[in-house]
């Protein structure tokens, strides 16, 4: 094991947009920074980030390269790497990467994200985040006028349905595994021209690259070219095991859709010390709210600080 002897004011574990910008308003208030990041964003296959103003449409890489840049102009430092612990000390916290390499912070920021756990459906893993998607505001312009399909899973897919017809007039949803449509969802589906398959999706054809439709059990293939799909997230939050921190079912609509942090409006979570953002702590979370949250929970954890250093240098006059 590697102990680094530093004592970071705060260490940040995750460096998408989350991490970086909550690193981003620390060391411009002349906070000690260190950012660990694996590289493993939940938005790598994208082609491009969407509905964030000013890089839209840009790569993910570059995105966090420009943010990895600006946060280094400012004296913010980084370390590639996989935490696996994060435990208590009198003085803050001890991270663990999965070499061995141990730091020591004041604070952590966890914007570790979440994983997206796909249905099981032949096909569907090989073509996420370019022709199978889940998220019209993420997507949705890039799939307009295409023949759309909603791979149904549960009731959530009634909503996501009506999203994806607002882009496209030809729409079908494959009910999959879902519950019946009620009578006052079959009539809504008709008046939008939504068809609707019935039976078991078998897997997703592809030729040349891109989906041509979707196949069922019995082997009818409908012809598609974009396939929109429900995912189960799960927050990237086991290494906080050892604070006593754990995560908690999120439900939508009365759907449960995984699982994520518990914090309050300003990223703190239930352990005094430890923040959270992003994906973590909000599974619907896109790229410029979760950087929203990071730069919220930055400030909060600065104020903290300054409120421990306060206490302390009152006490030290005292004395």
């Amino acid at each position: 094991m590697t102990s680094r002897t530093e004592n970071y004011d705060v260490i940040v574990i995750g460096g998408g947009a989350a991490g970086l910008s909550g690193a981003q308003a620390l060391v411009r208030s002349r906070r000690s920074v260190l950012v660990i990041d694996d590289g493993t964003p939940r938005n790598a296959p994208a082609d491009g980030v969407h509905n964030f103003l000013t890089r839209d449409g840009v790569p993910p890489a570059e995105v966090y390269a420009l943010g990895r840049r600006e946060v280094q102009g400012y004296g913010g430092e980084f370390a590639d790497g996989t935490v696996t612990t994060a435990r208590g000390t009198a003085d803050g916290f001890v991270v663990e990467l999965a070499d061995g390499t141990t730091y020591l912070g004041r604070r952590l920021l966890v914007t570790t994200g979440l994983v997206d756990v796909l249905p099981d459906v032949p096909g569907l893993a090989e073509r996420w985040g370019k022709d199978v998607v889940h998220c019209p505001y993420c997507h949705g312009w890039e799939a307009r006028d295409q023949a759309i399909g909603v791979l149904a899973t549960s009731p959530m897919a009634m909503h996501q349905v009506q999203l994806f017809r607002q882009l496209s007039d030809d729409v079908t949803l494959f009910l999959h595994t879902a519950p019946e449509p009620t009578e006052e969802q079959w009539e809504e589906l008709a008046a939008r021209g939504i068809a609707v398959v019935q039976g078991k999706v078998e897997q997703v054809e592809v030729a040349d690259d891109k989906i041509t439709g979707v196949r069922l059990e019995g082997g009818t293939v409908v012809p598609r070219q974009v396939l929109a799909i429900q995912t189960t997230v799960r927050a990237r939050a086991g290494f906080l095991a050892d604070l006593g921190l754990e995560t908690t079912m999120v439900e939508s609509n009365g759907v449960e859709v995984g699982t994520a942090i518990q914090v309050d409006g300003m990223g703190a979570t239930q352990v005094p010390g430890v923040f959270a953002a992003g994906n973590v702590s909000n599974p619907m979370a896109q790229v410029m709210p979760s950087a929203a949250a990071g730069l919220m929970a930055g400030a909060a954890i600065n104020f903290d600080l300054i409120n421990e250093e306060t206490r302390l240098a009152v006490a030290a006059r005292r004395s």
